[in-house]
């Protein structure tokens, strides 16, 4: 069954238009795309590697994808974290942290966090998508930024990780 996105105008309300992925979006519009961070009680971040069959091959990144239709941003999030790595989320723990709008690749892209202390050794990993996974501090991820292993659009990285996420106000975006 082909993906189905909803489609937004630039001020990110509905357009009524369900988008098959693969298609162009057409110029003027967007879809929701988001980002998971998920963090541990040690303050590591749960980080996957991507299949080398994808683009940025092996590189790590936090899970995260396209939102279908009928979606929210945050149902999105749960089931792209679901999907790829087999972990339920409690959305009790769930933070939106961060939003823009990409104009060069069309889409409202939301960012959130999660707590989870799931061991790694629980997790079930798409085949197809992830290859390892693995719970890393600041420093490591800062590392595979330097070594170029870190995927390049997690540009805004420094932004979340510069900041202490259990006490962050969204006021202060």
């Amino acid at each position: 069954m082909p993906e189905l996105w909803d489609l937004y105008n630039q001020k990110r309300q509905k357009t009524g238009i369900v988008h098959k992925r693969g298609k162009p979006v057409p110029q003027g519009l967007y879809h929701l795309v988001v980002s998971v961070w998920v963090v541990n009680s040690q303050g590591e971040y749960l980080m996957s590697q991507r299949h080398p069959d994808k683009p940025y091959p092996k590189h790590w990144e936090c899970t995260g994808g396209s939102i279908l239709a009928g979606e929210s941003s945050l149902q999105g999030a749960v089931r792209e974290v679901k999907e790829e790595l087999g972990l339920p989320l409690d959305i009790a723990t769930a933070r939106l942290i961060y939003q823009t709008r990409r104009d060069a690749s069309q889409d409202f892209y939301d960012v959130w966090l999660f707590h989870s202390d799931t061991p790694i050794s629980t997790l079930r990993l798409q085949s197809d998508e992830v290859i390892d996974a693995k719970w890393l501090s600041k420093e490591a991820i800062y590392d595979l930024q330097k070594s170029g292993k870190l995927h390049p659009l997690i540009d805004y990285f420094n932004f979340i990780l510069s900041h202490k996420l259990k006490d962050y106000d969204l006021r202060n975006l």
